[in-house]
């Protein structure tokens, strides 16, 4: 569906995809004109309007807007629209047009980077500049949703129903789509999938996006899709989005709605709206007020469901014949829980999920976090910390509840003499100790073990486990993008130093799962970068004849330290990146099937 143009000069191409009905192709055209006025003009841009039918009236108007730097290309969407009609979910303000921006990755196999844009919007900015948004391996640049963070309920829902921080919830109407990412994620099939199994009625594709692109989102300023609820930032101006009620077609006063005039008027269509502003009557703005009501209780309802995404990945449907929980539903234990989401969502080809209750994220500011103690406090905590987590552990392990049985291939890890990224696969809170305690012995005088951690474990995890998060010298991420800088530098820093770093690139926590899962980047772009290699750690696992608090066998590990992954010098960071994560799975891949005696498959 690649489109056909000739231009005097060959541009760099930028596709920008629009789904509409004939309702929003009025807003289409302010949309457009908008984007023409303040574009570059070293580009060529190709727009997609994906429909499924549109009046010929309205395509002929929107196709006047082409000239010699803007393709108009319009594409009926409608035979895969008949095909999943009953099964997407709409609501008030949305329409079906919504979904169509999850089948993009699939209709242009050739396109694998791409702008979606919501019609409801007028661009101030040179949209190139978000196309040039460097979203490395990410699937989606987006801006944070202002209304999960400003409002209370619709906050507690995404953390409640969906297992996403409110302060991570992206806004889908405004993406940078790495659509070669979304084809090597499958990301249709996962949606696909989850479609199936759960009704997200909220914010509908948008909360099926965010869960699907978790942890793989590059956030873009809010300049670039900023809300009439919200005063522009340090960033000023960039994209206006009038999402939900906040229309000026609709509304006196609604902040920003000059700027929607301002290019409605060059449009065929400012009469319609101006007819469509006088004539929004009192009953109209009543169902308005009346949606919001509406979505506010479906949200406070969904975030209460006990089988809601989050609480659960598989119905729980282990009740006896009158409809009361036997005597064994009754001593099921929470780890029971963890270990159906975990088999659900491996058949679902879902890794990178959450599976138990993390502590809500809280964002952890520059001030709060001292990576490379250079103050005097930090080193004290520091050193009292690493003791009494050696102190606990080490007590666990004589009491049996904690058993290393065998360590190989600490040659492999002897061999690397300056800093380096260790990988490990992520299974319990005691793997770090495991890593730690195998390799301390080769420390020099002042040297440790760094370890990346997630947020919200630094900043909201309470009691001992706390206490070691925050200062055993831990690395924590942060969603705060001045604290992500000052992270980023001591990364840089530490790994020049000599220190090693360990990271596991699976992300979550999946209890006792022995199987190495797909990994993430972040790891490997660091190795990257700094030119330092990456040491494969793998834990394979046996049942002791000790049983846990819980029941279940404490299980013996075997670590097995592979061979170290060198950076190429002809590669760039880019492939480098790849090819350690590549690399890196192999290895873990050949130490499971070897140890376990069985290839490696998902969902059996």
């Amino acid at each position: 569906m690649a489109a056909e143009h000739s231009t005097k000069i060959q541009k760099k191409e930028i596709p920008i995809f629009f789904a509409v009905d004939d309702n929003y192709s009025l807003f289409l055209a302010v949309a457009l004109k908008s984007i023409q006025a303040n574009s570059s003009r070293d580009y060529h841009y190709t727009v997609y309007v994906l429909h499924d039918g549109l009046k010929k009236s309205t395509v002929n108007s929107i196709k006047s807007y082409a000239d010699e730097d803007y393709t108009i290309e319009f594409v009926n969407v409608r035979m895969r629209h008949l095909v999943m009609q009953n099964k997407l979910h709409t609501r008030d303000y949305y329409s079906k047009s919504t979904y169509y921006r999850l089948f993009i990755q699939s209709l242009f196999p050739n396109i694998d980077k791409a702008l979606y844009l919501d019609s409801d919007i007028i661009v101030k900015g040179d949209i190139s500049e978000l196309y040039n948004t460097d979203l490395k391996d990410n699937l989606i640049g987006a801006a944070k949703e202002d209304v999960m963070q400003n409002v209370s309920v619709f906050g507690e829902y995404v953390e409640q129903s969906l297992g996403i921080s409110r302060n991570l919830f992206f806004n889908a109407g405004v993406l940078v789509m790495n659509l070669k990412a979304f084809r090597k994620e499958n990301v249709e099939k996962k949606f696909f999938r989850l479609l199936m199994k759960y009704k997200f009625s909220v914010t509908q594709d948008e909360d099926y996006l965010n869960v699907i692109c978790k942890d793989r989102i590059t956030f873009v300023s809010k300049a670039w899709n900023l809300s009439p609820a919200v005063e522009a930032g340090e960033d000023g101006i960039k994209l206006i989005h009038y999402k939900m009620d906040l229309k000026p077609w609709h509304y006196d006063g609604v902040r920003y709605g000059e700027y929607f005039w301002e290019y409605a008027k060059d449009t065929e269509f400012y009469g319609a709206l101006q007819f469509m502003k006088e004539n929004y009557s009192e009953l109209d703005k009543e169902r308005d007020r009346q949606c919001y009501i509406n979505l506010v209780e479906l949200a406070k309802r969904d975030a209460k469901r006990e089988d809601s995404y989050f609480n659960t990945a598989v119905k729980r449907i282990n009740k006896n014949g009158n409809g009361k929980n036997n005597a064994e539903d009754a001593a099921r234990s929470s780890r029971a829980v963890i270990l159906e989401k975990i088999k659900e969502l491996e058949s679902q080809g879902i890794f990178d999920v959450d599976v138990e209750d993390d502590p809500v994220t809280i964002p952890l500011s520059p001030d709060k976090v001292d990576y490379l103690g250079e103050k005097l406090g930090s080193r004290i905590m520091n050193k009292i910390a690493n003791r009494a987590a050696i102190k606990y552990y080490e007590k666990l392990i004589k009491n049996g509840d904690f058993v290393i049985k065998e360590i190989n291939g600490l040659e492999n890890y002897r061999s690397v003499t300056g800093g380096a990224v260790i990988t490990c696969n992520h299974f319990s809170a005691l793997d770090n100790y495991a890593v730690y305690r195998a390799i301390r012995g080769d420390f020099k005088k002042g040297q440790n073990l760094y370890k990346v951690i997630r947020e919200g474990n630094y900043t909201n995890f309470k009691g001992l486990y706390g206490f070691f998060f925050r200062h055993c010298n831990t690395l924590p991420l942060s969603s705060n993008v001045h604290t992500m800088r000052k992270f980023l530098n001591a990364v840089d820093v530490l790994l020049a130093r000599g220190e090693k770093i360990l990271i596991y690139p699976e992300q979550a926590m999946w209890w006792n799962y022995r199987k190495p899962r797909p990994l993430k980047s972040g790891a490997f772009r660091f190795a990257a970068k700094s030119k330092v290699p990456v040491v494969p750690c793998f834990i394979t696992m046996e049942d002791t004849a000790k049983q846990d608090g819980e029941g279940y066998p404490v299980q013996a590990y075997t670590l097995w330290f592979l061979p170290p992954i060198y950076p190429k010098a002809e590669l760039s960071d880019k492939e480098n990146m790849e090819y350690l994560k590549d690399e890196n799975f192999r290895l873990w891949k050949e130490t499971y099937e070897k140890v376990y005696g069985v290839p490696l498959k998902y969902g059996d």
